[in-house]
């Protein structure tokens, strides 16, 4: 009899150990990177970002990419790449993507490859573009709603490594100038950063994940997203 308890005790400790390393590895070991919208107490159910921003398209470069690589937000809703910028999104196709998807409301965040560009004045040749991008897309959505997003700032570890990022302030002046004459949205996003620097990739550029939804969050802010 004290053989068979035992063995039963041994059995028991054998179940719990694989129901907590079942527990442990349910995320395969990542990060859960379903963000949702935090409940206000308010009696309402929280809202996923990917039902808030369901009817929305945000253009840009491998910044606004961490919105679908980091799982925030569907394939659909984003259109990004490393290294695009405003003349690659005008030129290859991106604004057919867009007119295809149907969106209401379109968020454009490109400047941070634009800047390096070798040419004499980049932020001049940039701007030409991003006018161009802007007028092609309202030719072909003429009822979507545009909101230009600022380059957002690296830190000055990163402008040491790479001083044409000291441009950003003056090119960002250039977005929200742009903004005004095209008569789209803009919202600047240094606030934001600035108010985050633990939030920074170890290059000094990018963001993590945990970034993203107070990005979002942002966003719906300043352009009352509902």
């Amino acid at each position: 009899m004290r053989k068979n308890k035992r063995g039963k005790k041994g059995m028991l400790i054998i179940a719990m150990m694989v129901l907590l390393l079942a527990a442990a590895c349910s995320n395969n070991g990542q990060p859960d990177n379903s963000f949702e919208q935090p409940y206000d107490g308010a009696g309402q159910e929280p809202v996923s970002y990917a039902e808030l921003y369901n009817k929305s398209v945000f253009l840009g470069d491998s910044i606004t990419e961490g919105l679908s690589y980091h799982d925030v937000l569907k394939e659909e809703n984003v259109v990004a790449g490393a290294g695009k910028t405003a003349q690659f999104a005008l030129e290859t196709g991106n604004v057919d993507e867009l007119a295809a998807r149907k969106p209401e409301h379109i968020y454009i965040q490109l400047g941070s490859t634009d800047i390096l560009w070798p040419t004499d004045d980049p932020l001049a040749y940039s701007l030409s573009y991003y006018e161009q991008l802007i007028e092609e897309i309202q030719k072909q959505l003429p009822d979507v709603k545009i909101t230009l997003l600022s380059v957002t700032p690296v830190t000055a570890e990163a402008e040491e490594a790479e001083p044409r990022y000291g441009t950003i302030a003056e090119y960002n002046e250039g977005l929200n100038a742009l903004a005004a004459e095209k008569q789209v949205g803009y919202i600047d996003l240094t606030p934001l950063a600035a108010e985050h620097p633990e939030l920074y990739d170890t290059d000094g550029i990018h963001f993590q994940a945990q970034f993203y939804p107070l990005l979002l969050d942002y966003v719906k802010d300043k352009s009352n997203v509902r």
